[in-house]
């Protein structure tokens, strides 16, 4: 299977179990005529099929949306799996490397579908996403005896759930526009900043934030000014001085940057070298090696928005946390996303719904979808199919300073809550206009 591999064996185990208990049942009961021994066979279990950057410069975060759904994935098996009609029935989580290219993703998707994987999971690029989104819709009405549904935990341009939205897929994380309003109500009382450079990279989801940050500068901090609006290619670059460079020279008190993986933690590497001392305000500063390569020098201006940091308060959370740390004891293992954790949690709940692993029964089920878990609640909204979750926004300071217990990555530096927004007050307005079945 080349880069496919099976992260769950439990079936062939079952499999297995299942001829040894048939063997046993024959040779205690020899009398029997063989229409009298019934053996259930076990059921198959429902396949999910990851389609990630999971090598090439994006690796790493390839690796850590894995970890998160592996450990999703383990705990809905370790109470029974999902529970239909003919039977409970695990889940299968299994991996297809697209090395971050669409072209690589597209053939991914169609050997998920050959292998009769039912769900594809999807979120590291938002250009990735797209193509999948068009490739769901042909395969769909090409083969409706296989169909398959597309849940999307990260690709985050808000076309995707407007003028792209699809009754096929379903986004999981707050949009890039969602995320930038809730940004903006920090920097709303930022008053000290007034000049502003915005960095990103060079592709749909990177063209959304500097449109939607200069949209939403405009019409709430008129008195800012953008001194700077660059876009770089995604993933090629090893080398950001020349970048940061510009930033300090051009006189900015803070970076709105939608960069994540590499091209985050670098950025922020090269301005600690050139001597920035303004803010990053970031979708993706939280983890991923960024607190530890910015350093001291990031303690009161990082700032990072996110559906769930690890210092929200209350049991629940700090328990979640430090159950994925069990789980996860390794320090650069230190990302966990909660949308991942509900988008799982929300798949079993409209399978359950279903009764059946069928397309267009469980995308109904899932547009009705209402899950609490971990002291968290969120909702799909059945108009664009895009879930509705608290957003936070958490600023990078000490750990033991108050309101950070958790630091990241054993950086000793954790992001203390500083704004929250309920699920409904994250929601925006959808221009969906979505073909329903």
């Amino acid at each position: 299977m080349g880069a496919c591999f099976r992260v769950v064996l439990k079936w062939s185990a079952a499999l297995a179990s299942g001829a040894v208990l048939a063997s046993v049942a024959w040779a205690t009961t020899p009398k029997a005529a063989p229409s009298v021994v019934q053996v259930k066979a076990a059921l198959p279990p429902i396949k999910l099929a990851l389609i990630e950057g999971l090598s090439g410069p994006f690796a790493n975060t390839g690796e850590a949306v894995h970890r998160n759904l592996l450990w999703a994935v383990e705990r809905v098996n370790q109470r029974g799996g999902v529970k239909l009609a003919g039977g409970a029935r695990e889940l299968v989580l299994v991996r297809h490397d697209s090395k971050g290219q669409t072209e690589e993703a597209l053939s991914a998707f169609r050997a998920a579908v050959d292998e009769g994987a039912s769900f594809v999971l999807q979120g590291n690029s938002s250009a990735v996403a797209a193509a999948l989104i068009e490739a769901a819709n042909k395969q769909n009405e090409r083969e409706p005896d296989r169909r398959v549904l597309f849940l999307n935990y990260s690709a985050v341009d808000p076309a995707l759930t407007n003028e792209r939205c699809s009754f096929w897929h379903f986004r999981f994380d707050a949009h890039a526009d969602m995320r930038m309003a809730a940004l903006m109500q920090v920097i709303q009382q930022d008053k000290k900043t007034k000049r502003v450079y915005l960095m990103g990279q060079d592709y749909s989801f990177g063209q959304a934030v500097s449109r939607e940050a200069r949209r939403q500068l405009a019409a709430q901090r008129p008195d800012v000014q953008i001194v700077g609006d660059e876009l770089h290619p995604v993933g090629r670059v090893k080398d950001f001085l020349p970048y940061a460079t510009k930033i300090k020279a051009s006189g900015a008190q803070a970076v709105i940057t939608g960069n994540w993986g590499n091209d985050l933690t670098l950025l922020v590497k090269a301005a600690r070298e050139v001597g920035f001392e303004g803010k990053f305000y970031t979708f993706y500063g939280n983890a991923l090696g960024a607190p530890a390569a910015i350093g001291q020098s990031g303690v009161g201006r990082v700032v990072a928005v996110a559906d769930w940091l690890p210092n929200v308060q209350g049991k629940p959370s700090a328990d979640f946390y430090k159950a994925f740390r069990q789980r996860f004891p390794q320090p650069s293992d230190d990302y966990v996303h909660m949308r991942m954790q509900l988008m799982v949690e929300s798949l079993v709940q409209a399978l359950e719904k279903a009764g059946t692993v069928e397309a267009v029964p469980v995308a109904r089920a899932l547009e009705r979808v209402h899950v609490t878990k971990f002291g968290q609640k969120g909702f799909m909204r059945a108009a664009d199919h895009q879930f509705q979750q608290a957003l936070v926004v958490g600023q990078m300071e000490h750990q033991g300073e108050p309101g950070v217990a958790f630091d990241v990555e054993g950086s000793s530096y954790g992001f203390r809550v500083i704004k929250s927004l309920t699920p409904e007050a994250a929601q925006l307005p959808t221009s969906c206009q979505m073909q329903r079945y």
